[in-house]
């Protein structure tokens, strides 16, 4: 076993190790239901001598029957009572793991989050672990049962006729060997078809949330040809990882044969010496059956565990990748500037890349008073929303810093900093449920607040003419609301809240030029006295704003207000008149 294999199993029993009493039941009633099991073949060969030697014997017989039928129904009792605790320990572990995995997701930085698909981080949290859950369900209900049956068997094979018994064990070690010569190759093997079928399901989702996008640029020959592509690289994957784990069983079922049958032959000529009685052979050639079987069930175990642990082992991936610098400890924004946010932003001498080895923002000096409208502009691409990444904190930056109210933001809580903005931004978001749900999002406010600051963004009149009103129920993402009924809604969010810096990327880019005139009244109302941020290509939205950042290449190359902007005839002159020149 290779060390990633010996550090996953550890892993494993780690969360096993939480349920010690469930693990403990389950040896228990393990034992029960194989020393049970195996005690009825012994019964059965008295049962038998009794007939060949004691010319029939009936009230022998009948009661050693019945105690056959006896050690049969408990057997099957603790079978069932191992199989309720194995189920309940299994999906614990999964439960647990699951919520490990999902906890992490909530601290992974958000360059982890950027650089990785949506689908293949589903596929580890959900397909994986399910992968995982079966592996450990055979484990504990196969595996357990497996190892008590050969050692009890053993033991009751011994006492029969040790020599017969030298036979079984010597040879018995052939069929492992030859599992575990094949297990060796399956492990890398799954560990690439859950690879790809994480590949698979990243294409999935991708495709299914974008259907609309695929269907408006014809997308949907191409979509099925890279499927195509990659569920047939899933089948070739998984065709020979199944192919190999396999040969396992037919292997081991050779060896157990070939076994079988030189017990029988040495058994039979052990009753014709008198050695044993006819009985005994019968239990023996049971026993014999019985001891070997467990070699199968252990190796299709074995195959399945290989698969178990490749999917474990990319969910503890995730489970280890490195989280966020945590804040726990630090003070509130309020905390550092002794009062209510104020919203003084500057930025001093900050350099930031997402990418190392190329550099983006570069010297980037701003400062902003507080209520003071700030614009960015530029072409794509030039750093304008990662200038919001920064300021939100979902990026550190490289070198310099950022402060509010005069404190660096890597020294005050993240939840402290990103609650005190308010985002709008080009991509919306909303959840399945109510109107009503997604604009109050959880928090203590009125009908008559949320009405109000609906008809203030001009959302009331669409939200009226809906068949339940506020009450209607969206889908995910807004299900079949128009782009810009779905950001009039987050606008409508925004206004309820009004924390002291807002920050408006593309707000109203997916709204009608008479919508966003009347909206353009409610951003002026919503940000009086408050720090403002506004993200615009749309450069007739940003004509008032009390300072305007022209961004090229991730440096700010002028600054000032539109006139002052346009009486210089650099950038964003050019910019200006390629609109409205």
């Amino acid at each position: 076993m290779n060390k990633k294999k010996k550090t996953t199993v550890k892993r494993i029993m780690g969360y096993v190790n939480r349920y010690r009493i469930s693990a403990v039941l389950s040896v228990v009633f393990a034992v029960i239901n194989v020393v049970a099991g195996l005690y009825v073949p012994i019964l059965v060969g008295r049962a038998i001598d009794c007939i060949v030697y004691r010319e029939t014997d009936y009230g022998r017989l009948v009661y050693i029957l019945l105690n056959a039928a006896a050690s049969a129904l408990v057997s099957s009792i603790s079978l069932w009572c191992m199989n309720e605790v194995n189920n309940r320990l299994t999906y614990s572990i999964v439960r647990d793991m699951r919520n490990d995995a999902f906890k992490k997701l909530h601290v992974l930085p958000f360059g982890y989050l950027d650089s990785h698909p949506a689908g293949d981080i589903l596929s580890r949290v959900i397909a994986d672990v399910d992968q995982l859950a079966d592996g450990l369900l055979m484990g504990f209900t196969q595996l357990f049962t497996g190892v008590m049956t050969i050692i009890i068997t053993l033991c009751f094979m011994l006492s029969m006729s040790p020599f017969i018994t030298l036979i079984v064990v010597i040879l018995t070690p052939l069929s492992l060997f030859v599992a575990r010569y094949i297990s060796r190759s399956t492990y890398d093997l799954f560990h690439i078809q859950s690879g790809i079928r994480g590949e698979q399901t990243e294409l999935i989702d991708e495709m299914i949330g974008n259907e609309k996008i695929v269907k408006a640029f014809s997308y949907e020959d191409k979509a099925l040809e890279r499927f195509d592509d990659i569920n047939d690289r899933l089948k070739t994957a998984s065709l020979k990882a199944l192919f190999y784990s396999s040969l396992t069983n037919p292997g081991t079922r050779f060896v157990n044969s070939v076994v079988y049958a030189l017990v029988a032959l040495a058994g039979a000529m052990t009753v014709l010496t008198g050695g044993m009685t006819v009985g005994i052979l019968s239990s023996f050639l049971s026993y014999a059956n019985q001891y070997t079987k467990p070699f199968n069930e252990i190796s299709g175990v074995l195959t399945e565990l290989q698969n178990a642990l490749a999917c474990a082992g990319r969910v503890f991936e995730l489970i280890d990748e490195e989280e966020e610098v945590s804040d726990e400890g630090l003070p509130g924004l309020d905390e550092v500037s002794g009062s209510g946010t104020r919203g003084n932003v500057s930025c001093e001498t900050v350099d930031f890349s997402y990418n190392k080895n190329k550099r983006l923002i570069e010297n980037l000096n701003v400062d902003v008073s507080p209520g003071e409208h700030v614009a960015i502009v530029g072409p794509t691409g030039c750093g304008k929303t990662t200038m919001i990444n920064l300021l939100m904190r979902f990026y550190d930056v490289d070198r310099g810093c950022i402060r509010v109210d005069g404190a660096d933001i890597r020294s005050v809580k993240r939840h402290s900093l990103r609650s005190s903005y308010g985002m709008v931004l080009q991509e919306t978001w909303l959840r399945h449920g109510t109107i009503r749900d997604n604009i109050k999002m959880g928090r203590d406010i009125s009908d008559e607040e949320m009405i109000r600051a609906a008809k203030e963004v001009h959302s009331h009149s669409f939200i009226r003419r809906l068949k339940n009103g506020y009450d209607t129920v969206i889908g995910e993402d807004g299900g079949s609301l128009s782009q810009g009924q779905k950001q009039l809604l987050c606008i409508t969010r925004v206004m309820l809240s009004l924390p002291p810096m807002l920050i408006l990327d593309e707000a109203t880019s997916s709204i009608d030029t008479r919508t966003e005139l009347k909206i353009q009244d409610a951003f002026l109302k919503m940000m009086e006295g408050r720090t403002s941020f506004i993200v615009a290509h749309r450069l007739s939205t940003i004509k008032n704003a009390d300072l305007i950042l022209v961004m090229k290449a991730g440096n700010i190359i002028e600054q000032g207000s539109h006139e002052e902007l346009l009486k210089k005839k650099g950038f964003y002159h050019e910019l200006y008149n390629s609109q409205f020149g």
